[in-house]
């Protein structure tokens, strides 16, 4: 299978594979996600789950000083993403990793996915919280979704907030590193009653040990 797109008056090429996710076109919510996204000469960016490599593709058409890395844990989809890599004469860094396993940068300006729907929600948690330690303060964790409301609230709670747009149908969520530290969880009050009653607990278990 394979498809054409264009990019800068450059018309790119694609070969791809029945078993890789939108074999056929580039998907709507990856192309949602993309008119989100600038990229800039000293970007370091991690497509992450790249499949055949279009994200990655595109980014260092728009851009070929930015430095793009592609990985997905499928080796058909490293595969292909190398072919499709060297058919369009870039120079791409590709390898396989089941998401961050094998991932050891850590400076980041960017790390785009787009997590697997219609799978629970452990794998978009594992990016969310090893894409946090993987940025530059002020690097941003990027993503494409469908359902909204458990991703907004696990990016909040690890990024501290999030931006959402609503492109298509799709909403793309952006959340900033801001600093080296997550964002501390608000400790609960603690009643002076429950505190008193704590201390007589403590209290009773000590007279019984005499």
């Amino acid at each position: 299978m394979n498809y054409n797109y264009k990019v800068k008056q450059k018309t790119l090429q694609f070969i791809t594979h029945k078993d890789l996710f939108s074999p056929s076109s580039a998907d709507d919510g990856t192309l949602a996600m993309l008119s989100t996204v600038s990229v800039n000469d000293n970007d370091k960016i991690l497509d992450l789950g790249c499949s055949y490599g279009f994200v990655g593709i595109v980014l260092k058409t728009k851009n070929s000083k930015a430095d793009i890395h592609l990985v997905d844990n499928d080796p058909i989809a490293i595969e292909y993403a190398k072919r499709n890599i060297e058919m369009n004469g870039l120079g791409l860094n590709v390898w396989h990793s089941d998401g961050f396993e094998n991932i050891y940068d850590r400076d980041y300006t960017k790390i785009l996915t787009n997590p697997p729907y219609h799978t629970d929600f452990s794998v978009a948690k594992g990016f969310i919280e090893n894409g946090y330690n993987h940025l530059v303060v002020g690097g941003y964790m990027i993503m494409v979704v469908k359902r909204l409301l458990w991703y907004k609230n696990k990016l909040s709670s690890v990024f501290g907030g999030v931006k959402i747009e609503e492109v298509n149908d799709y909403y793309v969520l952006s959340s900033q590193k801001r600093s080296d530290m997550r964002p501390k969880k608000a400790k609960k009050n603690i009643k002076k009653k429950h505190l008193k009653r704590i201390k007589r607990t403590k209290r009773r278990k000590k007279n019984k040990l005499k």
